[in-house]
């Protein structure tokens, strides 16, 4: 009689870059003959898959872990293993918060994820496997330890076939002291550009349309082989030819490393999203100063001209922390000054959370009461909507490409049948310039670039009407049926679609 395929289970919290961690293991166990399941009780193996950037992130591994502890004291041959940045940081508290856990495997050792499962099932006792901490060996042995993780990739855990993460380094060597980033996921090293074009090939021979390339500051990415120095910009002119490929994002980006030559292949090079996320953190150089990031606020605001020089019409977002050690409302205020000035698309907001083993926890006081914080959150989130605003209203009247991602939260949430044939559905997707796009289709149109005619807008949102006969790279006869767009800017979605996971604190 054969044998029930095992089944595995696994929860991501945190950044891009995690997401594409968890693609990686379940590729691998899928291999070993896993099936997955969005059951836990249902499961074999339960991993959880963490970040350590902020407190929340924490909290929420351990609220997950206390809700399968039953599924382990029912099922002892039930595998539970702790994955990521809170396993590499954090492996003694694990231990004595969730004893009943299997396996503590950090960012450099999540290859090894299939075989320890093996081990645990054959022994029956618990696994560890981490890397080194950053002063506990020389540079070299350090980063041997951090091993770079990309195997053959699976088309079934991205959110959509046709969109994928490409990790291009690992690590970070910025030491931001607010950050976890540089001990979690060690030394800053940039993957072979050969490798990398080759997994671009690889997505695109299974419909990836799209690739976001990811580092933890993407544009520090050098890589460095005898005479040759491959830089960011080389390595996506390398890729733009790709047949199939249509759009090349980077994310995240570091101020200091926004070069010339950058710049100039974003605006050169058509299949480049026309986009940029470079976090400043805040408007006030003493602040900054505390921080580490090693720049000043008109330092950055330089950067941010040059990149609108170079780049006309390019959108551009950023990240905040509010409430860092020392923070005054003078400080406070200088960031609102910025974000008026800057005039960000968008921005991702924080507020300050301590995390134990930063400069930052060692050095400063977290002096800003937790009031104090959330309002200034507030405060700055409400210049930054009017901004978006402004910025999305502007392009109402023009004319955008979307790639269509699927139906708009709204539509997820509707009771009615999206299944007949032809049937008319909001469906959401994002412009050339990473504006979130809202319109009304066909399920068909899923997966496919089209043209929309942008008819109205909120501060987070444009909705519009797909243009006759307008599906782009697809042949006439296998277009949408012809319909009069409506001019109605009713029945918009209710709100923003944020993307499913936020952004690195980088």
């Amino acid at each position: 009689m054969p044998t029930m395929p095992q089944k595995v289970y696994i929860e991501t919290v945190g950044c891009q870059m995690n997401v594409l961690d968890s693609e990686l293991v379940i590729g691998a166990l899928r291999k070993r003959g896993y099936d997955l399941t969005d059951s836990p009780a249902d499961a074999d193996v339960l991993l959880f898959n963490t970040c350590s950037v902020r407190e929340h992130a924490e909290d929420k591994t351990y609220s997950a872990l206390g809700r399968v502890r039953p599924i382990k004291r029912d099922n002892p041959d039930a595998v539970i293993g702790v994955l990521g940045c809170m396993a590499q940081k954090d492996q003694d508290a694990i231990r004595k918060r969730a004893p009943f856990v299997d396996m503590i495997v950090g960012t450099g050792q999540l290859g090894a994820v299939p075989d320890l499962v093996d081990k645990v099932r054959a022994t029956r006792e618990p696994q560890l496997a981490v890397s080194l901490g950053r002063t506990d060996g020389g540079r070299n042995e350090v980063e041997a330890s951090f091993v770079s993780y990309d195997p053959a990739r699976d088309p079934s855990m991205r959110p959509t076939p046709f969109q994928a993460f490409v990790r291009i380094q690992i690590g970070c060597d910025k030491f931001c002291t607010y950050c976890v980033v540089p001990s979690t996921r060690g030394p800053e090293q940039s993957r072979p550009p050969e490798h990398i074009w080759n997994e671009v090939r690889q997505l695109v021979d299974q419909g990836c349309k799209e690739v976001t390339l990811l580092g933890q500051t993407v544009n520090s990415y050098v890589y460095e082989s005898g005479d040759t120095r491959t830089r960011l910009s080389d390595l996506i002119a390398g890729m733009h030819d790709v047949a199939g490929l249509e759009r090349i994002k980077f994310v995240t980006n570091y101020p200091k490393d926004m070069t010339d030559d950058l710049l100039d292949a974003v605006r050169e090079l058509p299949k480049v999203v026309k986009y940029l996320h470079v976090p400043v953190q805040s408007g006030c150089d003493e602040v900054l100063k505390r921080m580490k990031r090693n720049y000043t606020a008109a330092y950055y605001m330089e950067m941010l001209a040059r990149c609108r020089e170079l780049v006309p019409g390019v959108s551009v977002s950023s990240d905040f922390i509010v409430g860092f050690c020392g923070e005054t409302e003078e400080s406070f205020q200088k960031s609102m000054d910025l974000v008026r000035a800057a005039r960000f698309k968008n921005s991702f907001i924080f507020k300050y959370s301590e995390r134990a083993g930063t400069k930052a926890a060692d050095r400063y006081p977290d002096d800003v009461p937790e009031d104090v914080k959330k309002r200034r959150n507030n405060d700055l989130l409400t210049v930054q909507n009017e901004n978006s605003r402004i910025d999305h209203r502007a392009q109402v009247g023009k004319v955008v490409e979307v790639l269509v991602e699927g139906p708009s939260r709204r539509e997820q949430r509707a009771s009615r049948d999206r299944e007949a044939p032809g049937h008319v559905t909001q469906l959401t997707g994002r412009s050339m310039a990473d504006h979130i796009v809202v319109f009304d289709g066909t399920e068909r149109l899923v997966g496919h670039t089209v043209r929309i005619a942008v008819t109205d807008a909120s501060p987070f949102t444009l909705y519009g009407n797909v243009l006759t006969d307008e599906i782009v790279g697809v042949e006439a006869t296998d277009r949408e049926p012809s319909r009069e767009p409506s001019t109605s800017s009713t029945n918009h979605d209710a709100g923003p679609r944020p993307d499913r996971f936020s952004l690195p604190l980088v």
